[in-house]
């Protein structure tokens, strides 16, 4: 990419501001325009330097995007339902609206079929696992942190509350990754297999939402 021509075009600017600056001034003026110059130099640059860093990122994550493998997909796909899975089993034990636990013992049963049917693919398509793909570590993290704050909580409504929110944005999270690793996977049986577990987590979400509308009010 360019942002390093960017970076080293834009302090050539202000060297050249700086020069022409400190020339123009008397000396009695000189230190206190050095003063001003170099502040709003480093200004500047950090400005610059942040916008850059922004550009990096975002094109990072579209190279990204282009860069599912079926290793990064089935890794994601089993981190996901997993961490799923785990929250449920949390929400089974702690949530006391019923039709929350429903809907924890029902994800608890669905993320656990999932997690067995992708292992078993990945064997039979002889695939390993990319755990260290930037959004399978994401999704780990996510579940990690979901889990802390529901652990802390204390049980009652708010926690039910908590909880169907967590679903909400993490399903909704998967559900995107998961649409667009499906355009990625090189094998047939894979495709079929995210269209499967797609369809599984839009219901989740679904039920999710109908839960936080109807009944948490």
């Amino acid at each position: 990419m360019h942002l390093r021509r960017i970076r080293v075009t834009v302090r050539q600017i202000i060297a050249v501001a700086v020069a022409l600056a400190v020339g123009a001034c008397s000396r009695g003026d000189r230190r206190e325009a050095d003063s001003v110059i170099d502040t709003t130099a480093s200004r500047v640059g950090a400005a610059v330097d942040t916008a850059a860093q922004r550009v990096e990122s975002a094109a990072g994550s579209v190279l990204k995007r282009d860069g599912w493998t079926d290793a990064s997909i089935v890794a994601f796909a089993s981190a996901s339902s997993d961490g799923e899975m785990r929250e449920s089993q949390l929400a089974v034990r702690k949530a006391t609206n019923p039709d929350v636990k429903a809907f924890a013992r029902q994800l608890v049963t669905d993320h656990r079929t999932l997690v067995t049917e992708t292992k078993a693919l990945a064997s039979k398509l002889n695939v390993t696992p990319d755990t260290a793909d930037g959004d399978v570590r994401d999704v780990v993290k996510r579940a990690e942190d979901d889990i802390k704050d529901l652990t802390d909580k204390s049980a009652g409504a708010d926690w039910d509350k908590a909880y169907i929110e967590h679903q909400i944005d993490d399903h909704k999270d998967v559900l995107d990754k998961l649409q667009d690793a499906a355009k990625h996977a090189t094998s047939p049986e894979l495709r079929t297999a995210l269209e499967k577990a797609t369809g599984k987590v839009q219901e989740h979400l679904t039920k999710a939402q109908t839960i936080k509308d109807n009944t948490l009010k």
